[in-house]
């Protein structure tokens, strides 16, 4: 006994040695080696195998069952003779949905419980019959028409008679039903050992048994194939005691060469064609130091694609949790014509089209088709089946410093009292794993954070809050509370036999509870309240890292697909889920403790579709490189376009030690990002701002102070966020879906529909060539109020102390301009209103004003203005009917760029009878007049005359 303690203990050091060494980011990048290829994959093989062409699929028409919103229809599988149920349903907002399963499966297939992804039953549409023969059945919806083909099984939908997208139109559907482990075959005789009369016989069956061969050869798996029921990798056995369950199909965007989403990849915006890879990968895994503009999984999933082109949007959203795969191909970019479309499409094979395969290893076909035809309906359709980003406290969207790890609360202490120093606004400061005893989460290390709530207390009396990382690994402990309690109700995830699943992650042997089950999610929420989590404030947050799960003894440093879950489903079927999970069920937490009256702040590595209602999310661990700050931007616009609205990637990069240039050029990208956050590993040098030499520091310092100023509007972008469900740092093509020139732009963004940024990326750059789009617009320079014409590129100086940031003629932006330690000071500060005004001497705006951190604003306790200027007036007027709410915030200075001449006069009225004088100033130079100290509250509505 006292040798195998021992032995464990050795290897236990041996093992975290090991780990800690493949950490180290100047020796070890990432290792492909860890994670599987297609080829390494038995379904994903099996699907790419599939040939286009006739599709053994067949729709059964006399089974056809039509109601008022939905169909129903059978689809045999004329290979093996197995039924699949179609089901159709019309939808709300424009939308479809296809499901298809077995029609008698052996045992029920996972699909995604109500309420997790989709957030209710999807409101249904009055769908109805317009043609029907015995080869097809069209259908309206709205103003679209779907058309369903029998032989071979095809769906096409056709929006205002355009064909946008075709299912099946390549026959590549492939649907492995359930089926029992055949027993193995006992081994034939010898020739010379058989019986007279058994010769006799199989002379007489040797044609019905030919054929059986042939029958087996065509079916959908070949029993003779050796991943069928268990396959390997890396020497990591994955058991399958229900066979193959695999599901795909194809599906075309006829007319649309780009196509955008599938998040998480480091990949360019417009998605590229896989003819010559891997095809993209959707698995949640922790791949730190990560590659760039490869196909590979990385720590997030939403299996979300949208194609565009210059007359219309669609969408498409598969919900599917299981392991996931999809291959592009483009006739624009493959140079072939890979789908049959003629019998569909008018016009020559010069329209281009983008081909989608998607197979999955487990489930169902749950497919939403979201018709558009504008980006905003897209986004609106598809934020109606899975929800929005919940507006979240101001705070959150302010600058957060963090490292791994800060060292003790002296440490804490003097970050907070440098920045201060240093006169560089922050709102949070953030604690990694060390600051747990031995990385048991909810716990302090007693001797470098042995009075927590002081800690916290101080920062807090500045206006700022703290974050910890709890992550859902639990260090096997029977002294630990948290595990001991997990443990003794069996709330962890079991082994394929039925036992405690262990693995390793930072403590060691480890336990994971199961969030698949609601009671547990319940349980791990009460984890968070004061008297569980001893030593946490109302002011401290949380931060889930490692939700992938990340388990470094695992196959490609994960679960193992056969672990057991609740309802005695497999890893494989629910892999994607489980980071959202434990994201939800934290989120629910932090608003349990204080009763449901405060909005909670929680990140999350790994997220899923569904995830933005649970808070933000950051890109991983990537490298401080410039490819990488590069990298960042189209990584933020594609989780953007899916509905992960509030997302970013670490300032700096979490690796390696970047150069004070790369720094700095970092902080102004990311000062126009949703979330706003620096981090670093262990093994790098300190690079707090403050840390910087002076010309560095200041430059960073301003960009850290101008993203204050913007709150403002990142306030009032989050709450229309919020309510339609709409990205805020959003591609360019977006807010101008007619321009080509913008469909494959990602080095440049807008934020919300008035700013437009174009971050430098590129080592000693100094300038960049910037494309200002909209016929007949003009773009101001947010500094020096340079205008220039849309629909034209120009270069632009950017020397290090510049970011390219322009504002759009005909935008009014609410800005806060006094410079304070933190947003929590900023509440109740004065407004000021920059208005760009267009060719026609016309702008308008919002802003948006609460409590900033409480959920009375649902209750209408709230203040939305619609801002315009129009004839040389400006009027501030109340855009909703809302509850009162009382604020001291005023406005202190309307700023109007662009106009012609120095005003006479400027008369501002208030009500019936109050009328004032103002003052201004003009400026010739920048056509800029300001407008000093009308002194209204934000709440009130009035108007200013200038003469």
């Amino acid at each position: 006994m006292a040798k195998t303690t021992q032995t464990s203990s050795w290897m236990a050091t041996l093992f975290n040695l090991i780990c800690c060494c493949l950490l180290i980011s100047d020796v070890f990048a990432v290792s492909r080696d860890n994670f599987k290829t297609c080829d390494q994959s038995g379904f994903c093989k099996r699907h790419r195998a599939v040939a286009a062409g006739e599709s053994p699929y067949v729709v059964l028409m006399e089974s056809l069952k039509i109601q008022s919103t939905s169909v129903q229809v059978q689809i045999l599988n004329t290979h093996n003779n197995v039924r699949l149920l179609l089901e159709l349903y019309g939808l709300k907002e424009n939308t479809a949905r296809l499901k298809i399963n077995e029609l008698n499966p052996i045992k029920p297939r996972f699909e995604i419980p109500l309420g997790d992804t989709l957030v209710g039953e999807p409101k249904q549409q009055g769908l109805k019959i317009i043609d029907k023969s015995d080869q097809s059945v069209t259908f309206s919806l709205e103003n679209n028409k779907i058309v369903l083909t029998s032989k071979p099984f095809r769906l096409d939908f056709f929006a205002e008679g355009d064909h946008v997208v075709g299912v099946n139109a390549q026959g590549l559907l492939k649907f492995e039903h359930l089926r029992t482990k055949p027993e193995p075959k006992p081994a034939e005789p010898d020739n010379e050992e058989k019986a007279e009369g058994e010769e006799s016989e199989e002379g007489e069956n040797a044609e019905e048994k030919k054929e059986e061969e042939v029958v087996a050869e065509t079916q959908d798996q070949p029993s003779e194939e050796p991943d069928m029921w268990e396959e390997s990798f890396k020497g990591f056995a994955d058991s399958k005691p229900n066979g193959p369950a695999s599901v795909g199909m194809d599906i075309g965007f006829p007319g649309f060469e780009h196509v955008y989403g599938i998040p998480e990849h480091a990949e360019t915006l417009a998605l590229k064609s896989t003819k010559d890879t891997d095809p993209y990968r959707l698995f949640n895994l922790d791949v730190f130091e990560y590659e760039l503009y490869n196909p590979m999984a990385l720590y997030g999933s939403v299996p979300v694609m949208i194609a565009h082109n210059e007359k219309r949007t669609v969408g498409i959203y598969w919900n599917n949790a299981a392991e996931t795969w999809i291959d592009i191909r483009s006739n624009v970019a493959d140079k072939t014509f890979l789908s049959k479309v003629a019998d569909l499409v008018k016009g020559s094979s010069d329209i281009p089209q983008t081909d989608t395969h998607w197979f999955s290893e487990s489930g169902i076909i749950d497919l939403f088709i979201m018709m558009g035809p504008s980006p905003k309906q897209v986004f609106k359709q598809y934020a109606v089946l899975t929800g929005t980003t919940p507006l979240p406290p101001l705070f959150a969207i302010s600058y957060h410093q963090c490292r791994w790890n800060y060292n003790d609360q002296d440490d804490v202490k003097n970050v907070d009292a440098n920045m201060d120093k240093f006169q560089i606004p922050y709102d949070v400061i953030w604690l990694d794993i060390e600051h747990t005893d031995g990385k048991r989460y909810f716990t302090w290390e007693k001797d470098k954070f042995s009075h927590s709530e002081d800690m916290i207390n101080n920062v807090a009396s500045r206006g700022r809050k703290m974050v910890t990382i709890v992550d859902p690994h639990l260090k096997k402990d029977d002294n630990y509370g948290v595990y001991a309690d997990c443990k003794n109700h069996g709330l962890s995830v079991k082994n394929k036999d039925g036992g405690e699943y262990d693995g390793w992650c930072w403590p060691g042997s480890s336990i994971w509870p199961d969030f698949l089950n609601p009671d547990i999610r319940k349980w791990w929420a009460g984890k968070f309240a004061y008297d569980q989590y001893k030593g946490s404030t109302p002011d401290l947050y949380i931060w889930n890292d490692m939700n992938e799960p990340s388990v470094f003894n695992g196959p490609e440093i994960t679960f193992h697909k056969d672990v057991k879950h609740f309802g005695d489903w497999e890893n494989r079927d629910i892999h994607n889920l489980y980071g959202m999970y434990v994201h939800h069920a934290t989120g629910e937490g932090i608003k349990l403790r204080s009763n449901n009256q405060q909005r909670p702040f929680v990140l999350s590595r790994a997220f899923f579709a569904g995830s933005q209602r649970s808070g933000a999310i950051w890109t991983g661990d990537n490298m401080g490189e410039w490819s990488h700050l590069k990298i960042s931007n189209p990584m933020i616009l594609s989780l953007n376009l899916v509905g992960i609205t509030f997302s970013g990637a670490d300032v700096g990069g979490f690796f390696r030690n970047p150069e004070p240039e790369l720094i700095v050029r970092w902080y102004q990208a990311a000062s126009f990002q949703p979330f706003f956050r620096a981090h670093a590993h262990l093994d790098t040098k300190r690079r707090e701002p403050y840390l910087l030499e002076e010309k560095q520091m200041k430059i960073s310092r301003d960009a850290i102070r101008t993203r204050y100023t913007f709150l403002p509007y990142w306030y009032t972008l989050f709450y229309f966020g919020e309510r339609d469900g709409g990205p805020l740092m959003m591609p360019m093509w977006v807010a101008y879906p007619e321009d080509k020139s913008t469909f494959q732009m990602d080095d440049q963004f807008l934020v919300g529909s008035s700013l437009l940024v174009k971050p430098i990326t590129e080592a000693g750059g100094t300038g960049t060539s910037v494309y200002f789009p909209g016929q007949d617009e003009i773009w101001y320079d947010i500094l020096t109020q340079e205008t220039y014409n849309g629909k034209e590129s120009h270069y632009v100086n950017a020397p290090l102390e510049k970011i390219p940031v322009f504002q759009r003629g005909g935008s009014i932006i609410p800005r806060k301009m006094r410079e304070r330690r933190s947003s929590g000071l900023m509440h109740y500060d004065p407004f000021t209103l920059i208005i760009c005004l267009d060719k026609n001497g016309a702008a308008e705006g919002d802003v948006y004003v609460d409590e900033y951190d409480s959920y009375q604003y649902r209750s209408g306790k709230f203040i939305l203005k619609k801002l315009t200027f129009k004839n040389k007036v400006f009027e501030s007027s109340s855009a909703v009917q809302s509850g009162k709410l009382d604020t001291k915030e005023w406005i202190e200075r309307i700023v109007i760029i662009g106009y012609p001449q120095k005003p006479n006069a400027a008369t501002l009225q208030s009500g019936k009878n109050t009328i004032m004088s103002l003052d201004t100033v003009y400026d010739s130079k920048t056509k800029t007049v300001t407008v000093r100290k009308p002194g209204m509250n934000i709440a009130d509505d009035f108007t200013i005359k200038l003469s």
